[in-house]
């Protein structure tokens, strides 16, 4: 019997390759996309979602296949001007790139939620699939460093290049995040779920921080993450 509805659970670049994979060979409509919302950060006054965009731009196949995220044949004048006054952007946003997050901010502002907004987005792409926030709520990967004490994943990772040892980890609002009702109605209507090849403690577990998401799932022995500072 054919699979009616299929959810991944996913990351960023290694995930949104199989998404696309899945996309390719399912109905539109078979697949919902669950993706990790830990890597979430405001920059430059910007709510930046770098998961939720790579799955998107790699479903709507307008990706940069290069890097895996970003757009294909973005340019980079707006860094360019801000390397000019004297600043030293260490996150890369392209000019096109930040159309989206201009829209995603803005929405936020005017209470709308990230689920309602990825919508909107992926559909003005061409997306025929689901790509849903774990969680509307706020949920932000911390790492405990040897040298700096915590740092937020994007300091860690990007302007500091992974190099700070680490010593743990941590899930800002793990408490109190709860699972998107999108989500959840995906994955109550799924024959099947399958994990992406997304880092599985930078990616998948900040999915698997949200409780009612790990109790669909079938998933106990959580380990018990420290509480971020």
């Amino acid at each position: 019997m054919a699979l009616a509805h299929v959810v991944a659970l996913a990351g960023g670049v290694g995930g949104a390759k199989l998404a696309q994979g899945l996309a390719r060979v399912l109905p539109p409509g078979a697949l919902s996309v669950i993706v990790n919302v830990g890597d979430d950060f405001t920059h430059y006054a910007l709510h930046i979602s770098p998961d939720l965009d790579t799955v998107m731009y790699t479903l709507a196949e307008v990706n940069n296949p290069e890097t895996g995220w970003g757009l294909a044949g973005e340019s980079w004048n707006s860094l360019a001007m801000l390397g000019q006054y004297g600043e030293h952007p260490w996150f890369r946003l392209g000019d096109r790139d930040l159309a989206t997050h201009l829209l995603r901010t803005e929405a936020l502002r005017q209470g709308q939620r990230l689920t309602e907004i990825t919508a909107r987005l992926s559909r003005a792409l061409g997306v025929q699939q689901a790509i849903l926030p774990v969680t509307d709520d706020p949920l932000a990967t911390r790492v405990e460093t040897v040298e700096a004490g915590w740092l937020d994943f994007q300091d860690y990772f990007v302007r500091q290049r992974w190099q700070p040892q680490v010593r743990s980890l941590a899930f800002a609002g793990q408490a109190s995040a709860r699972l998107a009702p999108e989500a959840r109605a995906a994955l109550d209507s799924a024959q099947a779920i399958i994990f992406c090849p997304s880092n599985p403690l930078l990616s998948i577990a900040p999915i698997l921080a949200v409780a009612d998401l790990r109790e669909r799932c079938g998933i106990g022995g959580y380990p018990a993450w420290p509480s971020a500072r």
